[in-house]
């Protein structure tokens, strides 16, 4: 996993709870990178997870939920680094269905070694989106918090529905419909 998550995640989390916070969970996670990361740096996901839970074990928040705000949170930073890149969609249903094709096609060229999850376009409507999120991570509610800030961004909403069709959440399905 790329370093630029675990640099984010760990600023939000000082920027939400503390530096004391983020001492303790990288310490309670006994990390082999010793919780030393570069944004281009490549590190085990399994360090992810180990942050993950530990921040949950002392905030007493969901994973889910830490994901939906971190993703938040990252949608901020993607927008400030890579303001032409929002510039060239007018429709968030339209940005949607072109991660695979488009926007992860970027993703690569910007970090080669990057392990990106697939998104296999099910169905399209100018107002309504299916798509199949598959990954071997189970980060589906970061994927939904970028979605959810997809639709902030050009300012209108959408109900979006998970179902997951594995139960450890490798594969999931995203039914999403503008209001």
């Amino acid at each position: 996993m790329k370093g630029i998550v675990f640099t984010e995640f760990l600023d939000l989390v000082e920027d939400k709870f503390g530096i004391e916070m983020v001492d303790r969970i990288i310490e309670q996670s006994e990390l082999q990178s010793g919780g030393a990361y570069t944004s281009v740096g490549t590190y085990d996901f399994s360090e992810m997870l180990k942050l993950l839970k530990n921040l949950s074990s002392n905030t007493g928040i969901a994973i889910d939920d830490l994901l939906l705000v971190y993703a938040e949170h990252f949608f901020s930073v993607l927008e400030k680094s890579y303001p032409l890149f929002f510039e060239m969609y007018s429709d968030p249903i339209e940005m949607l269905a072109s991660i695979e094709n488009h926007i992860h096609v970027e993703v690569i060229k910007i970090y080669p070694d990057a392990e990106l999850p697939t998104f296999e376009l099910v169905e399209k409507t100018d107002d309504s989106l299916i798509m199949i999120y598959k990954s071997s991570r189970a980060m589906h509610h970061f994927g939904l918090g970028l979605m959810n800030k997809t639709f902030q961004h050009f300012n209108t909403t959408a109900s979006i529905v998970l179902e997951k069709i594995k139960n450890d959440g490798t594969e999931v399905k995203f039914i999403i419909n503008k209001n």
